[in-house]
């Protein structure tokens, strides 16, 4: 293929290498070059232009990416049509991506102007998701090097190809110790159908025994009976050894153990085993999270009914290191030094109102005082330190209804995209010093020092208790007490979504301070919510 500069009249059966604006010319970048271009490039001044020109022997970048696209299509890949030098391949049913990845590597050392690449290896894909894409660098591309590329696609097989999901039935065993609340259990199950929803597969038998190998020995038969495709026992206690209860009660069952342990953070503790060929996991702690961890892997390829052996697991290592979860517990002195930490207090004040009727509700008058510094005065009462205020909406007027105040401001300029906005800002401004902050609204005049205190009372990360929240006939309320890890997931927020929404994906961190009043539920929101909490409180 020539490259270069060429009067336009020499340019003819070319192709454009930039596209060009000029005048009333709008010449794309890919177009060939004919009398109509030329004519046009002639009537814009333009005397040159830089083309690609095939010689003989050069393949065309379309044919080039839709010959090797077709090459390396396996079953249920479909491939669309190429454009520009690049032809797309596309998941023809739901399942898992499978590669092969030796033959692509090679594949794509043949010549620098053909590539090709793929989503990461067994990706979980959904039907008509694009999985690859074949792409021809420059314009065209030799014959050679276009046939060996052919050739190294023919001979590998094929280099992408989907197996779709097969297991539909599911088993899932729960064991319990004392301690362990019911609602985790519920919880996990949640996150477990959630998991499996994409895939078809459902839970068709599920039980709750003790932690004790021969209960859950007979659990495992009697689910099996019932059908199911694919056994998974979540633990009470994590996995320790092959020694241990999970391992111990597949046996019992006359099942084997493949592997324990993964070389995936997290998911370490991950037991596959089968009993007489029915895969049964052994899921780690994290399983209960709907974050993405060494247990989606595993699982994934078995809803496809691929195996997993200890060889794939061992090659797991090389980015298996995923984030880091929150809930796990820290080394032990890191716990305590976090411990002797401040915890802050975020007044959130930066609101629009919508629904006071043109009133700012933070600056209505409550028993002699706005109702905005009723809230700040709580913070600044409690052992919260330091009281940080977010105001937006009349920024000035709270500043000036809370003159006096030991307290720190920070401005919103967003406060108008929702709430969240106005708790991220908070949680910019938060000390280093503070090992935690408490989120408070600043339209709740009825939450206390008093339950302030004992929320923050209730912080304990050496005990797993990194989120406290008051709690009422099972209703979580305001405000709610965050541990500093969760301050990342906390700046993800969008919208009007508040902490207190964000707790219940962590339960297991979470300590809930039963309460009796309505103090921490009665947030004023209209003149006749206002109006109740004046009565309310006397």
């Amino acid at each position: 293929m020539k490259f270069g500069s060429l009067p336009i009249e020499e340019a003819r059966g070319s192709v454009a290498v930039h596209s060009i604006r000029k005048d009333k010319l709008v010449l794309k970048k890919g177009t060939i070059i004919g009398d109509a271009e030329i004519e046009a490039l002639r009537a814009a001044s333009i005397a040159e232009i830089v083309v690609a020109k095939l010689e003989p022997g050069d393949v065309g970048e379309d044919q080039a990416a839709s010959e090797l696209a077709a090459a390396a299509q396996g079953e249920n890949v479909r491939t669309d049509q190429a454009f520009t030098g690049r032809a797309n391949l596309f998941a023809e049913k739901a399942g898992v991506l499978v590669v092969n990845r030796l033959a692509i590597d090679g594949l794509n050392a043949i010549d620098e102007a053909i590539t090709f690449a793929t989503l990461p290896a067994f990706s979980m894909v959904a039907e008509d998701q694009m999985i690859a894409t074949a792409k021809i660098i420059p314009f065209a591309v030799s014959s050679k090097s276009h046939r060996s590329a052919l050739a190294a696609a023919t001979a590998a097989g094929k280099l992408v190809s989907v197996a779709p999901y097969r297991v539909k039935r599911i088993g899932v065993i729960s064991t319990r110790l004392p301690g362990l609340a019911e609602k985790v259990i519920e919880k996990t199950l949640k996150v477990t159908r959630e998991r499996l929803a994409p895939t078809g597969a459902k839970i068709v038998a599920e039980q709750r025994i003790d932690h004790d190998s021969v209960k859950l020995s007979r659990a495992i038969k009697e689910v099996l009976n019932a059908g199911a495709e694919l056994v998974l026992v979540f633990g009470a206690s994590a996995i320790a050894d092959r020694r241990d209860v999970i391992p111990a009660a597949i046996e019992n069952a006359g099942g084997r153990i493949e592997h324990f342990g993964m070389p995936v953070d997290p998911g370490n503790l991950m037991l596959i085993g089968d009993v007489n060929g029915t895969p049964v996991l052994g899921a780690p702690g994290c399983a209960r999270s709907p974050k993405e961890n060494g247990f989606d892997w595993v699982l994934a390829r078995l809803l496809a009914g691929l195996q997993v052996k200890r060889e794939e697991i061992a090659g797991m290592g090389v980015g298996g290191l995923l984030m880091e979860i929150v809930t796990r517990p820290q080394p032990r002195e890191e716990i305590a030094a976090e411990a002797k930490k401040n915890v802050a207090a975020i007044v959130l004040a930066a609101g629009q109102s919508r629904r006071m009727e043109g009133k700012n509700k933070l600056l209505e008058d409550f028993h002699g005082q706005p109702l905005v510094r009723r809230a700040v005065e709580a913070a600044l009462g409690s052992k919260a330190s330091p009281v940080i205020v977010v105001t937006g909406n009349n920024a000035e007027a709270i500043k000036k209804a809370l003159a006096g105040l030991d307290v720190r401001f920070v401005n919103n300029p967003d406060y108008a995209d929702g709430l969240s906005s106005s708790l991220k800002t908070g949680i910019r401004t938060v000390p280093e010093e503070s090992a935690a902050a408490i989120i408070c609204l600043g339209d709740m005049p009825q939450v206390s020092s008093a339950l302030i205190d004992r929320l923050i009372a209730g912080f304990a990360p050496e005990r797993g208790a990194m989120i406290v929240a008051p709690l009422r006939d099972k209703q979580r309320g305001n405000p709610v007490l965050w541990a500093r890890r969760f301050f990342p997931e906390l700046l993800k927020l969008e919208g009007d979504m508040g902490a207190r929404k964000l707790a219940s994906f962590y339960d297991e961190g979470l300590l809930e301070v039963p309460v009796t009043d309505d103090g921490a539920f009665a947030d004023i929101d209209t003149p006749q919510a206002l109006d109740a909490a004046r009565r309310a409180i006397k």
